[in-house]
């Protein structure tokens, strides 16, 4: 049985002082909170305490309750870890259609105990897609509204096609029993919740959607209230064809040629995709990327995603310049100042080689022929004695051994809307998936094959995770849109292991944008800290998410001081919500699994 994890830490009475201040009742926010931009891909609802969990044998971590429940379900009837995250995943697509969805992308880190494997489940420029896709007429980029607004940014969805080749192997339970639960709360109805009518209401484009305006608001145009049950009955319907038919019933036949009819006939923004993009698309099993830190080996998904490079990249140049430094990582329960320094100049140094070298690795080579280059111990110390105590005005790119600079930096904005699920089994499976729809209720266009139901799902705007601009002094952007091309993402499921014994310890990644490389090596960083996957979740957030500009720091939980110290040393500081998703499943000394949840989203974790 689950039994509360008490929190430990000497910050505490700092922590929940800072919690009761931040604390907000259901559906309220700050109204300048009320729209997106590039590190705030979500508003941000209230943060709420979480205690923490403890469960002896197996356990998920999801973003919203009835989401882990259908997991734990699974878990229970003997399913796998993956069998949970798939479950937990199509109820996510229901109860938090804002963050993911059978419209979107994942990747997905996975151990079985013998093997490790990277899913690619990341949407693909539809075939017709050209470099000059978001320009307009007078060759200028489009504004970030009018390009994801519509079927323009739709990419072919991804998700489907990753979980069932990935069920293939590592499913315990047949494929249609993970959909029962999903199916069962689209039919009878489930509450609102009130981070959902929080984005509803707040949301400016998704009642210009006809299927969207019917399904979730009032005849005045109104979100529906929390607590409202909101039935799905075409999802539902979807589901159960999926259930029976596999993955083929929602990339051909009447589903594929519904979600080409809505992306190709919105009538304000048409996109590109076709019904052969559908067919033709697949998962790709990639090698993962690992590092080696400290006692731990960390694991995580290559490009397209530039998530575990930059993490990677952040971890190693922190750990050698807080050295050299003299760093102490926390000040009274808080990141100290001088950690957040050193942390923030190694950021903008991973985020200058992300935006020249990260993209599609089936459309652009890696610098001096491997990404490994990139986390090699002898570049990232050669980057790290770039870290002064003043810090630097814009980060440079590096150029790794082997390195031929053909790409120009790419300077576009990301704000992926996520959901993280965390998953491990009694029998040694352990699942670390993020999944995207990008932006808030992506395209804000939904599905309904017209046969009288209700409802549908969302199609995502990840082609916006492209460069706008194809090319900058004559060179070509790597992350430039292409036929067939993956764009480029910062998800980050992560996998850890102990490097002596070779057991996985910890499975962890987060919702957030840009910033969930920031949120994951906090989570990561955390542990190393000797703090429980709770509160390292609960820690305040922070990072920047380019090369140049301010240092982000969350607001409201840092002292004026960290503020003033910062400033002093250079730093050009801005406070945001940076609404996270941390969701950690964390092996305890003597065995048994403790769970983290970020107080800043409904998650969860439930298991035995």
């Amino acid at each position: 049985m689950a039994r509360g994890v008490a929190l430990r830490w000497l910050h505490v009475g700092l922590l929940a002082l800072l919690l009761a201040g931040c604390a907000q009742p259901p559906g309220a926010a700050d109204a300048a909170d009320a729209s997106t931009s590039a590190d705030r891909p979500e508003i941000a609802t209230a943060i709420r305490a979480k205690p923490g969990w403890r469960f002896e044998h197996q356990a998920i971590v999801a973003a919203h309750p009835l989401a882990a429940d259908a997991g734990a379900q699974i878990l229970l009837a003997g399913g796998s870890a993956l069998d949970a995250v798939i479950a937990a995943q199509l109820v996510l697509g229901l109860v938090e259609p804002q963050s993911s969805g059978i419209g979107g992308g994942a990747f997905l880190m996975l151990v079985d105990g013998r093997t490790l494997q990277a899913w690619d489940g990341r949407e693909t420029a539809p075939a017709a897609a050209t470099p000059s896709l978001f320009l307009g007429a007078n060759g200028k980029p489009l504004a970030f509204t009018d390009a994801l607004v519509g079927g323009r940014a739709v990419g072919a969805p991804g998700v489907l096609r990753m979980l069932e080749a990935a069920h293939r192997t590592h499913g315990r339970l047949p494929w249609a029993r993970l959909f029962t639960p999903a199916i069962a709360l689209a039919e009878n109805g489930f509450p609102i919740g009130a981070r959902l009518h929080r984005q509803l209401e707040t949301d400016r484009f998704l009642r210009d959607d006809p299927i969207g305006r019917d399904l979730f608001y009032d005849a005045a145009g109104h979100a529906l209230a929390a607590g409202t049950m909101l039935r799905n009955p075409e999802y539902a319907a979807v589901l159960r064809d999926i259930a029976a038919h596999g993955a083929d019933a929602f990339y051909r036949g009447a589903t594929a040629r519904a979600i080409v009819a809505a992306v190709q006939h919105h009538p304000h923004n048409p996109g590109l995709l076709a019904e052969s993009d559908l067919a033709a698309y697949s998962a790709i099993r990639r090698d993962a990327m690992c590092i080696d830190w400290g006692t731990r080996r960390v694991c995580g998904v290559p490009p397209p995603s530039s998530g575990f490079i930059a993490i990677a990249q952040i971890l190693g140049i922190t750990a050698d310049a807080g050295a050299r430094l003299g760093t102490v990582p926390l000040d009274n329960g808080l990141p100290s100042p001088a950690f957040l320094h050193v942390y923030a100049e190694a950021s903008r140094l991973a985020f200058a080689d992300r935006n020249r070298y990260v993209a599609d690795p089936a459309f652009v080579a890696p610098p001096g022929g491997s990404w490994a280059s990139l986390i090699a111990p002898a570049y990232l110390a050669q980057r790290a004695a770039l870290i002064s105590p003043r810090a630097m005005e814009v980060a440079p790119p590096g150029v790794p051994p082997g390195a031929k600079v053909a790409y120009a930096t790419d300077i576009s904005p990301e704000v992926p809307s996520t959901s993280q699920l965390a998953a491990v089994d009694a029998r040694g499976q352990a699942v670390a998936m993020t999944s995207s729809i990008e932006q808030q209720f992506g395209a804000r266009l939904m599905v309904n094959r017209g046969q009288g139901l209700e409802g549908g799902f969302l199609l995502n705007n990840q082609l916006t995770d492209f460069a706008f601009v194809p090319e900058h002094d004559g060179l070509p952007v790597a992350n430039r849109v292409q036929p067939g091309k993956r764009p480029r993402s910062s998800m980050s499921p992560t996998l850890v292991f102990d490097r002596e014994s070779g057991a996985v310890v910890m499975a962890t990644g987060s919702a957030g944008g840009a910033a969930i490389i920031h949120h994951t090596a906090k989570a990561l960083l955390g542990a190393r800290w000797g703090l429980t996957p709770q509160q390292a979740a609960d820690l305040p957030n922070f990072g920047p998410v380019n090369p140049r500009g301010p240092l982000l720091l969350e607001a409201e939980r840092f002292p004026a001081s960290t503020v003033e110290a910062l400033e002093a040393r250079g730093h050009e500081i801005a406070t945001n919500k940076l609404p996270s998703g941390i969701h950690t499943l964390m092996r305890a000394p003597d065995g048994a699994w403790l769970a983290g949840a970020d107080p800043r989203r409904e998650g969860v974790a439930r298991g035995d």
